[in-house]
């Protein structure tokens, strides 16, 4: 074999082995938002991994305060209200959590669509779950909150489903719009089909406006999603919840 070729095969088996020792090392690298994003992916097969995921990042945010610990953080207080929280002042405090740390990641980050959105939809969240006339107060911060993360990411699909929520949940005396609402959600499905979130809401919004056929159809889509967005939220909240629905409107 030439002098070459054997420094070159030598070379390659240098980098060969150089790649296999530092893999567990790269692995090991990952930031704790990404960590807790990993937990939680798969929330539905193991609920305790979102407890899991915010220990992970509370232990991360006392070292140093990253933007996306916060946000990723803001996250996950919006999955405890969402998926762990049994009662209505567990949920409100989950929320409350969720929109201070999505707060704190805005004044950090405030070019991060994520923190915006975060921020926005933990205030939603506790503003519905306190009721909506009683905390029309947080609707100026909610629409900015919209309007900021837009305008970073107009294709951000959780922004898109805030701002039909809004529109669809808000009295029209204070802005509520079916018809708009109807658009962010048909706007978001149009970027992400799979996005099961927003065609429940759709369906929400046909039958409120009397479609109920229409209704039927975007729920049905639901059940035989093979590929959503999110396997977790399908498995958790969107699938039964197309189910619970569908019967609601059986015969009509």
């Amino acid at each position: 074999m030439p002098a070459r070729l054997s420094l070159a095969l030598g070379g390659l088996a240098l980098v060969s082995l150089a790649a296999l020792l530092l893999a567990p090392l790269l692995a090991v690298a990952e930031t704790p938002a990404e960590q807790a994003r990993a937990l939680v992916a798969r929330y539905h097969e193991d609920p305790t991994t979102i407890e899991r995921a915010r220990d992970l990042l509370e232990a991360a945010l006392a070292r140093e305060r990253q933007p996306d610990t916060l946000v990723t953080l803001s996250f996950v207080y919006f999955l405890i209200g969402e998926v762990r929280a049994t009662t209505a002042d567990d949920k409100l405090a989950a929320y409350d959590k969720g929109r201070e740390i999505g707060k704190r990641a805005v004044e950090l980050a405030p070019r991060n669509p994520e923190a915006h959105v975060w921020y926005g939809i933990n205030t939603g969240r506790w503003g519905q779950t306190k009721g909506i006339m009683r905390s029309l107060f947080l609707l100026p911060t909610v629409r900015e909150e919209v309007d900021a993360t837009l305008a970073l990411d107009p294709r951000n699909l959780r922004a898109l489903a805030l701002s039909g929520n809004v529109f669809f949940e808000v009295p029209r005396i204070a802005g509520g719009d079916r018809e708009k609402a109807e658009q962010q959600f048909r706007k978001a499905l149009e970027i992400d089909p799979h996005f099961t979130v927003a065609r429940i809401d759709l369906a929400r919004v046909l039958i409120a406006t009397g479609r109920q056929a229409d209704a039927r159809r975007e729920l049905q889509r639901v059940i035989d999603e093979r590929q959503p967005n999110s396997i977790a939220d399908w498995t958790v909240k969107d699938l039964p919840r197309a189910r619970e629905l569908l019967e609601s409107i059986k015969g009509k």
